[in-house]
């Protein structure tokens, strides 16, 4: 049996239960199973087991880019989303904004970020910090196809389209 401990006051514990001895609440099941597993590169940034798919449902606010999501659509219960996003050259994301926060990572190609009304040149690893509610859009203004890694909340809202900034 396993005994917990908390601390409540003067340096006296109580008997605690441990999240850990809590079972699984079933209703809550991930649909598919929650396992480790390896997405091997396959080369030209594609990876096994991923699909490349539309960026978004059709729209006239957004060209040429495509997503694959690595982390988030196969059974992690992780708190966040891996996605890799490829931008062709000229293409460009909606001009957005949204509660919840963006990490995006350049790898492939360089590419730009307009946040509010300052442009962010992104190359090779550079991370770039989206903070909630800032209105922002990516594009590929280059000739080469500009990659990149998004991490994003696995919970979160909805954008909200501006208009062209």
């Amino acid at each position: 049996m396993l005994l917990c401990l908390s601390e409540y006051g003067e340096g006296l514990f109580r008997r605690s239960s441990c999240d850990w001895e809590k079972k699984p609440d079933k209703r809550n099941k991930p649909l598919m199973e929650n396992k480790t597993k390896l997405y091997r590169y396959k080369g030209n940034f594609s990876w096994q087991g991923i699909k490349t798919g539309k960026y978004k449902p059709v729209g006239s606010d957004w060209s040429d880019i495509v997503r694959q999501t690595l982390i988030g659509n196969h059974g992690e219960t992780t708190k966040f989303h891996l996605r890799y996003f490829e931008i062709a050259p000229n293409g460009y994301s909606s001009f957005e904004m949204h509660k919840h926060e963006h990490v995006v990572i350049g790898i492939r190609g360089k590419g730009m970020c307009i946040v509010r009304k300052k442009k962010y040149k992104i190359g090779f690893l550079d991370t770039l910090y989206i903070k909630p509610d800032a209105p922002h859009q990516l594009r590929n203004p280059f000739d080469k196809p500009f990659g990149f890694f998004c991490v994003v909340n696995a919970k979160r809202d909805r954008p909200k389209i501006l208009n062209e900034h």
